[in-house]
């Protein structure tokens, strides 16, 4: 009898929010553990076991050497290697570190800041080594999560939506809320995953899961300027999450350029 795939999940910098979606899958996680042998997975199990692995989940962004080091390691064990989470696929809220002086949010922070060893940049795994497929949001959705790994078991690629929220928006029925009610939404430029959580509840779009197939940003920052949005509100909310995607950053520093203009 062939011996079951074996997964791992990891954790670098990150809440544990990703992980916890793993195991908030309840019944269908029984179905994953039927054909799986889940070898390494911390937030669940004090019994690690050793690699190689087939699959490894990776939750969180590289902030310090350790960390540098030790994701190189999981590569090595790893046949192939997901990354999970807005931290792991883009560097995450602590991203924003990049924007400012870390020794200086260091000696506010710490006592000591020269016992704390940290990177200039919180960068996400692909910044460091291979990665066979990225799966974002912060955290990502768990039926997305259940097809990634059904896929990787079925040896396919996995299937993501790569359309905006706008449309989970309309197949939900809600009146957009940029149009209905003058509140900013990232959901024009936002790839799907959420259900439209925010939006179904009068909420503008925060950008969780990153940047859609084709965003068109400058018509985004148009708009958002006309409900009032200062360069400065428009810059964060690209930061927020996907701050080191290439459309969200192109996206920020453009929002800054036409800002000086004025």
């Amino acid at each position: 009898m062939d011996r079951a795939p074996r997964l791992a999940v990891w954790k670098f910098a990150s809440c544990d929010g990703c992980q916890l979606t793993f195991l908030d899958c309840e019944d269908e996680l029984l179905s994953v553990a039927a054909r799986v042998e889940i070898a390494y997975f911390l937030e669940a199990s004090s019994a690690p076991g050793p690699g190689p692995y087939d699959l490894s989940l990776v939750e969180g962004s590289i902030t310090t050497p350790e960390d540098l080091e030790r994701i190189r390691h999981v590569r090595r064990v790893s046949k192939r290697l997901v990354t999970i989470g807005a931290c792991a696929t883009a560097g995450g809220i602590q991203a924003l570190r990049d924007f400012a002086d870390v020794k200086e949010f260091a000696a506010v922070v710490y006592a000591r800041p020269d016992y704390i060893a940290t990177l200039d940049r919180s960068t996400p795994v692909a910044a460091h080594v291979p990665v066979d497929f990225e799966l974002r949001g912060c955290p990502p959705d768990r039926h997305q999560l259940l097809e990634v790994i059904s896929a990787f078991l079925a040896g396919r690629r996995p299937v993501v939506p790569a359309h905006s929220v706008c449309v989970e928006c309309k197949a939900r029925g809600n009146a957009c809320v940029m149009v209905a009610h003058g509140t900013p939404c990232l959901g024009p430029v936002t790839q799907a995953g959420c259900g439209a959580l925010c939006p179904t509840f009068n909420r503008g779009c925060y950008g969780c899961f990153g940047p859609m197939e084709s965003p068109n940003h400058a018509s985004l920052n148009h708009w958002m300027r006309g409900l009032g949005m200062s360069t400065p509100e428009l810059v964060r909310i690209y930061r927020t999450y996907h701050a080191t995607t290439e459309p969200f950053r192109r996206a920020a520093e453009e929002a800054q350029e036409s800002g000086e203009e004025e």
